[in-house]
């Protein structure tokens, strides 16, 4: 009876041993099957728009930064230093989490070298080295005037980037922080075609 009793409990031991390796195989699989063995999911789905998306942001937003930066004591218009600080607020963020993601993913992060002079040829509405010393050398209305027409071509650059990385993206923040940039861009060129407007 004793030996009954233990053949059924080693016969059930085995059955659920091998119903637990199954489901690890499972589990392993589907995590191969994504590309990735890792249990977190956050840095398993991303492809490389995602990766061309925030590599190509984060100088494009750094030169927005040194664009903002340069109204403080150069724009006439508190308009302007308004939308200037704005754009430093809103953007700055962005830069820190688009390269928390390029170094979770074991990519190369753009270095400051990349900055507002060196000139990014190919990316949409990034200024040159001539326009951002001629904003630099500028004050007063005439900045205010200059500052607004080269923005409004840097948001129209970011907002056709952010469309792609809508588009293409795979990775889920990424392409909500696309639809963020969208919408808060567009918002801000309407502003700043309203502004030069009434200049």
């Amino acid at each position: 009876m004793s030996t009954t009793r233990t053949r059924r409990a080693a016969l059930m031991a085995a059955t659920v041993t091998a119903a637990l390796v199954l489901a690890a195989c499972g589990d392993a699989g589907s995590g191969h099957e994504s590309g990735h063995s890792s249990p977190s999911s956050s840095a398993a789905s991303h492809n490389a728009q995602d990766v061309s998306f925030a590599q190509g942001m984060i100088p494009h937003h750094r030169q927005a930064l040194e664009m903002a930066e340069l109204a403080a004591d150069r724009a006439s218009s508190a308009e302007v230093k308004d939308l200037a600080a704005r754009i430093e607020k809103a953007q700055d963020p962005e830069i820190e989490t688009m390269s928390g993601w390029l170094k979770s993913w074991g990519e190369e992060t753009p270095g400051m070298e990349h900055n507002a002079h060196s000139g990014m040829p190919g990316m949409p509405g990034m200024m040159d080295g001539a326009e951002m010393t001629k904003l630099e050398k500028a004050s007063g209305d005439a900045f205010d005037a200059l500052f607004l027409k080269l923005m409004v071509e840097h948001h129209e650059g970011a907002v056709d980037m952010a469309e792609t990385e809508k588009a293409k993206g795979k990775y889920r923040p990424a392409t909500a922080m696309a639809d963020d940039i969208v919408t808060a861009q567009t918002a801000e060129i309407e502003e700043m075609d309203k502004l030069l407007g009434d200049g």
